[in-house]
């Protein structure tokens, strides 16, 4: 903890700073991806498995209503299959996307500065060739995220001139492969924290379960062809992971990347059918957080600073300590 830390906004001026970096951030997203706002699910049947397990790390909540023939209902972890399946559903065209708000509740997450059991993130999707299933495109993807979140910080910094700290919108691409042998003997998080330290805005690609370390479910993203994307914050003095995102399958890696998980029970999922099928457009797609790009761009060290939800009694008797005023 640094012992100096003090919020630069108080909780008034932090509200409607939040509301700005969401404005103009969806703004500018959406103009570099060619993105449209859509309504998005909270809730999702458990039998059509279209809601995402993250790679078993977590089990969705689930429950029935009665008015719903007590069908079984689960609360989304992740709209990633939800947003293929829409823009096929919407008649979507090619280099068409669409975001949306995606609000979730991931009770077995372990809370620290940047967790929290609420989950709120831009979920997008975008309609691509399959000749733009590369790393090339995939980097250049992550290249116009990181200069609308760079043209949102200056924004932000202007309306709030006390916010000094900058983004370095030039990104340090490496594979999840390099960076173990970059640093040996290291453990993920380890390693996340030096690559970012020295190169600020990192993007670390080609992750799958296979290093045993990274949990990634088998039927979204395609391993070879995905990636996160890590942003240094002076505040908190640490690596944040802003982004989780990729290249998705098609019915070649699915098939591949399900055999390699045992997970043969999901292929009886619709979703994963018209995959197999070649019903659904080719896509990229992601995850941005919401409350971690403002804890970056508002200089925050706290979650809690920007996302109203429930604290233990320990974390919050920290964050009294700390004299940091949550939401």
């Amino acid at each position: 903890m640094k012992t100096n830390y003090q919020s630069k906004l108080n909780l008034k001026e932090t509200q409607i700073a939040i509301k700005l970096v969401k404005d103009t951030f969806e703004r500018k997203l959406s103009k570099v991806l060619n993105l449209h706002r859509v309504s998005a699910p909270v809730i999702v049947f458990s039998k059509d498995k279209i809601n995402d397990d993250l790679g078993s790390k977590n089990s969705a909540l689930t429950f029935n209503i009665s008015n719903l023939d007590n069908k079984d209902i689960e609360i989304v972890q992740s709209l990633a299959k939800w947003k293929r399946m829409a823009l096929l559903r919407y008649g979507f065209s090619m280099y068409e996307g669409i975001y949306t708000d995606m609000n979730a509740l991931r009770p077995n997450d372990i809370i620290d500065n940047i967790h929290s059991i609420y989950v709120d993130q831009w979920d997008w999707e975008l309609i691509i060739k399959r000749e733009d299933r590369t790393l090339n495109f995939l980097k250049e993807v992550v290249r116009k995220i990181m200069c609308a979140l760079h043209e949102t910080k200056v924004v932000v910094n202007k309306e709030f001139p006390v916010l000094k700290e900058t983004i370095c919108k030039d990104v340090f691409f490496i594979s999840s492969e390099d960076l173990i042998r970059k640093y040996p003997g290291k453990n993920l998080l380890e390693r996340e924290y030096l690559i970012t330290k020295e190169y600020k805005t990192v993007f670390i690609y080609g992750i799958s379960p296979r290093d045993g370390e990274s949990m990634r479910a088998p039927d979204y993203d395609d391993w070879s062809l995905n990636g996160d994307i890590l942003m240094w914050s002076d505040t908190l003095g640490d690596a944040i992971e802003i982004s989780s995102m990729g290249i998705r399958v098609d019915e070649v890696s699915l098939e591949k990347q399900i055999a390699i998980s045992k997970r043969e029970d999901l292929l009886k999922g619709r979703y994963h059918q018209m995959i197999l099928n070649k019903e659904l457009p080719l896509t990229i797609g992601g995850g941005i957080g919401q409350s971690r790009i403002c804890m970056i761009l508002l200089e925050k060290f706290h979650i809690a600073e920007v996302q109203a939800s429930h604290w233990s009694e320990d974390e919050l008797k920290k964050l009294k300590k700390w004299g940091i005023n949550i939401l």
